[in-house]
């Protein structure tokens, strides 16, 4: 967006801003923001005020139409601390944006509950499905939750029980920095107020029985399935040559109960992944596994590959866990992957054991045959091994470009 740039000005709740940011506001011959900051800044004669546009798509229009003049924008605390500070730059480029931040919110916070950075974590649920707050959970763990709107401590509570958290000791911390400004401490297993202000962080300290692990090989028993998924011990031993890494995408290939995809998602909120599933009733169950176990931002593709995979982005690693003989689909795959992409393929029968073999001998890698027993009961009170279906898995890297 060619000679449009913005200066983001980070404001306290109280409307307090330093002397600079202060010159910069009444400089400013265009000033965004939300109404409740609009009206904190004191009336500037002849300065155009625009409160964001509805929907906020139209951003970039209002953008061009004031692209020869002086334009600052207002944001609460940081203003990229999910605020508008990010997507400015996501329209403009960095380049373009100049963020001059305030204390945030969550620094407020801490300061607060006396909590540090370092022995604690942030999470955003602001335009995002509570679920993304599951992965977090684990006993001990401080969280400050930024929320999105007054509905948002009801909402956690509910999803603290249904996890095992229900202990979970809760504090609502309102209109930080503003002389309005509250706290509520909320009793773990009691109602949830109606009357919490919209303009909160939620500050959560974890409690309870909940199983929480981000270790590759979660119990098996953790997925809805109908049979078709890969067990923990291989489906560790492929995440562990898949190696999610922050902001690398996978694609899941005929993903059965999408175990993978969602432990590669568990691994970093950074991670992206699709899992491509041509069964509609087990695509659905994808889904659900995908929000009870934190991960609702899994992508979900129902189709048959390789057709299925034609217009997905360019992934850094695939795991082909069934299907992998259908024409073609091993080579989509290879030449898909972004140079030092990894691909991991998994097969039980001997057709797909020939297929990888050959793939093996034809363009190197590491082949694997994976065998696991059981201790099960026999009868009586003797116990004994027994062996589950053996996989052969497939591991590959494709060259980086120099």
């Amino acid at each position: 967006m060619g000679g449009v740039r913005v200066t983001v000005v980070g404001i306290g709740a109280d409307g307090h801003l330093p002397p600079a940011a202060r010159a910069l506001v009444g400089a400013a011959e265009v000033l965004l923001g939300g109404e409740r900051h609009l009206a904190l800044v004191p009336a500037v004669p002849g300065q155009v005020r625009r409160p964001w546009p509805r929907p906020l798509a139209v951003l970039p229009d209002v953008l061009r139409e004031h692209a020869d003049r002086t334009i600052v924008a207002l944001a609460s605390g940081d203003p990229l601390l999910s605020g508008i500070g990010t997507t400015l730059i996501g329209l403009l480029g960095p380049d373009a944006v100049d963020v001059v931040p305030a204390v945030s919110s969550v620094s407020l916070a801490r300061a607060r509950m006396g909590w540090s950075a370092e022995e604690s974590a942030v999470v955003t649920l602001v335009g995002r499905d509570v679920d993304a707050l599951r992965r977090e959970l684990a006993p001990g763990r401080r969280l400050l939750v930024l929320s999105s709107d007054e509905s948002t401590p009801a909402a956690v509570a509910d999803l603290l029980a249904d996890a095992g958290f229900g202990a979970t000791r809760m504090t609502v911390l309102g209109d930080l920095g503003a002389a309005s400004e509250s706290r509520v401490d909320l009793v773990p297993g009691t109602s949830v107020p109606d009357d919490l202000p919209r303009l909160h962080v939620l500050a959560l300290q974890v409690h309870g029985p909940g199983a929480a692990s981000w270790t590759p090989g979660l119990p098996d028993d953790a997925f809805e399935h109908d049979g078709q998924l890969t067990k923990r011990d291989v489906r560790a031993s492929a995440l562990s040559r898949l190696a999610p890494r922050p902001g690398d995408r996978l694609w899941d290939v005929g993903a059965g109960a999408g175990s993978v995809a969602i432990e590669w998602l568990r691994a970093h909120p950074l991670t992206t992944a699709v899992a491509v599933e041509a069964d509609p009733e087990r695509a659905a169950r994808i889904a659900t596994n995908a929000r009870r176990l934190g991960v609702p931002r899994l992508e979900l593709v129902t189709g048959r590959a390789p057709d299925a995979l034609a217009d997905l982005p360019t992934p850094d690693a695939v795991f082909v866990g069934g299907g992998a003989t259908a024409d073609g689909l091993l080579e989509r795959c290879r030449d898909a992957l972004a140079p030092g992409g990894r691909l991991v393929v998994h097969g039980v029968t001997l057709e797909t054991e020939r297929l990888l073999v050959d793939a093996f001998h034809a363009h190197g890698g590491e082949l694997t045959r994976l065998g696991v027993e059981h201790v099960t009961p026999l009868g009586g009170r003797f116990t004994g091994w027994t062996p589950a279906r053996a996989v052969v898995q497939w591991a590959w890297t494709k060259e980086t470009t120099r």
